[in-house]
């Protein structure tokens, strides 16, 4: 009895799953790099009562809530950039979640404070910008 040879499978080339893994990646990577917030803001929230005014926006990577408040804080930062700070308390990270907890809040609110460190103004997700440049300018005087 002969052996048939058995011809070669076109769905396991090497070079195809090599092209179908690169492009995986770069579509996930792409996915990603789209979802990351615009600009950066710092964690530090020893900035609270430091000399200057601070504006921290609490969020939670799980919930869209504070991403689309940051959204809005990208579109009016650059207008108080001189008189506020801005700051994000991550619920991913303890010091976040303390934060939360001792001001009650959760994923997207938005704390303002003077200053001495003084709670000046609490907006629980904010939907438009003219709500947080009110808040803003009526907290900073201007």
């Amino acid at each position: 009895m002969t052996e048939l040879p058995i011809p070669p499978d076109r769905n396991s080339s090497p070079w195809r799953r090599r092209l179908i893994v690169a492009a995986a990646i770069v579509a996930l990577g792409s996915l990603v790099w789209n979802q990351l917030p615009e600009g950066s803001y710092p964690t530090d929230l020893s900035r609270i009562g430091q000399g200057q005014a601070v504006l921290v926006l609490t969020m939670d990577n799980n919930y869209t809530g504070g991403a689309s408040v940051m959204e809005l804080l990208n579109d009016v930062r650059h207008d108080f950039a001189d008189s506020v700070q801005f700051v994000v308390a991550s619920l991913a990270l303890p010091n976040g979640q303390t934060f939360a907890k001792q001001h009650q809040v959760g994923d997207g609110t938005v704390l303002l404070f003077d200053a001495k460190g003084r709670r000046v103004a609490v907006l629980h997700t904010p939907q438009t910008q003219g709500e947080l440049r009110q808040v803003l300018q009526q907290a900073l005087g201007l």
